[in-house]
């Protein structure tokens, strides 16, 4: 549901094809997901992601300095969530350090 006074629009549109589709969600980022996963399937043309490092020195809202395998299986559920939203022509990009970046690449390696 939308939060109207965390929702900005422009004041008019540029153009008749200007859309007003941009998001930005505060939440949980797999119930975000899951939210959008109905209206934007196979719709995305970018996505970009910035997850915890895995270092344990992020924000205490992230669960951060886990063990590789509950990362990895954490990242599997949002990429395979993120790969159906994405469009046959959109593209994915993950910024990692090298803490986590290869068994990242892995994942996206499988095609998730």
């Amino acid at each position: 549901m939308e939060d109207c006074s965390r929702s900005y629009h422009a004041v008019r549109r540029a153009g008749p094809a200007d859309l007003f589709d941009n998001r930005l969600i505060f939440g949980d980022n797999l119930l975000a997901l899951k939210a959008l996963e109905q209206e934007f399937t196979g719709k995305i043309k970018c996505v970009y992601i910035d997850p915890p490092y895995n270092t344990g020195s992020a924000f205490a809202q992230y669960d951060d300095g886990l063990e590789h395998s509950i990362w990895l299986s954490l990242m599997r559920d949002r990429l395979e969530l993120l790969r159906k939203l994405l469009s046959p022509d959109g593209s994915c990009w993950v910024q990692l350090d090298d803490n986590e970046a290869h068994y990242c690449r892995v994942l996206l390696d499988e095609g998730i």
